[in-house]
């Protein structure tokens, strides 16, 4: 580990255990856009993105709709940029609150009791009633349900905190996927060309362990994920464990956790006489 200055010094820890837990979003994804380059204003991912403020008046186009894409298009509009949202792939846009509480907390009590496709199905009828059609916003729905697609792969219902507003009252515009950046804006799948003063990408995270983790086969060089699929990718080799790769969010993380606990724990049980054994043979 250097600490800088002409002299850097070294130090090596060594344990019987070590437990990965750096996450599935460590560095941010700068995707590869046709003419970004040709693009004569900024382009940020919204991991530098701190507030609207120095955007107020100009025209800012926001590529993803995920959390992070909705809730800074909103900071954008609340701060009078002329805001633009790039809505590429389909996506649940669920209420922030249901019922006078979180959605979240609430979807999680009812997994308690009733079946995942019910609780889905709930979710989306208090969605329509509250939101309204958000396909004719532009958010074309899954055929999937929320929770049961996102039990399945890694993509998380958005929960919207007043950008849905926004845009039914226009302050907000959505467009289709970007077929290539142009030097003062962008045009995209659907024809239309609009002129940008800049570009937030809010295009997501990936792991990064690959770049410091040498030497073992555990994480997959090409995405930074454990090589075996949940719930089989929290146990390497030798002592080395995952926590948080499972694209399930906190219970994928609380699952991940458990299992290490309980493991590290047989195996300290099975190794503890034979240290004790070796101290008294010392003494």
């Amino acid at each position: 580990m250097g600490f800088g200055g002409p002299e850097q010094k070294q130090i090596e820890y060594v344990s019987q255990w070590i437990i990965v837990a750096t996450g599935e979003n460590a560095d941010e994804v700068m995707p590869f856009i046709e003419g970004m380059g040709d693009f004569g204003g900024a382009i940020l991912h919204t991991s530098s993105y701190r507030n609207g403020r120095s955007y107020g008046g100009k025209d800012v186009l926001v590529v993803g709709c995920g959390n992070s894409g909705m809730e800074v298009a909103l900071d954008l509009a609340n701060f009078n940029a002329r805001t633009s949202l790039v809505v590429r792939d389909s996506v649940h846009v669920l209420p922030r609150e249901m019922l006078g509480i979180s959605t979240f907390g609430l979807f999680i009590w009812m997994l308690k009791w009733f079946p995942i496709r019910l609780v889905d199905q709930f979710l989306l009828l208090m969605s329509h009633f509250l939101l309204g059609d958000t396909e004719k916003f532009g958010f074309r729905r899954p055929k999937t349900g929320p929770l049961e697609l996102k039990s399945i792969s890694d993509k998380t219902p958005v929960l919207d905190v007043g950008t849905i507003a926004k845009i039914k009252s226009g302050n907000i515009k959505v467009y289709p996927g970007i077929k290539r950046m142009t030097s003062v804006g962008a045009e995209f799948v659907d024809g239309r060309k609009e002129r940008f003063d800049a570009i937030m990408l809010a295009t997501g995270y990936k792991s990064n362990v690959p770049q410091w983790l040498k030497g073992v086969d555990m994480f997959s060089e090409k995405d930074g994920m454990p090589r075996e699929p949940f719930p089989n990718g929290w146990k390497g080799e030798d002592g080395l464990y995952a926590v948080g790769f499972t694209r399930r969010g906190l219970l994928g993380a609380s699952f991940d956790a458990k299992r290490v606990a309980e493991d590290i724990e047989l195996s300290w049980r099975i190794e503890a006489p034979k240290l004790v054994d070796l101290t008294a043979l010392s003494l």
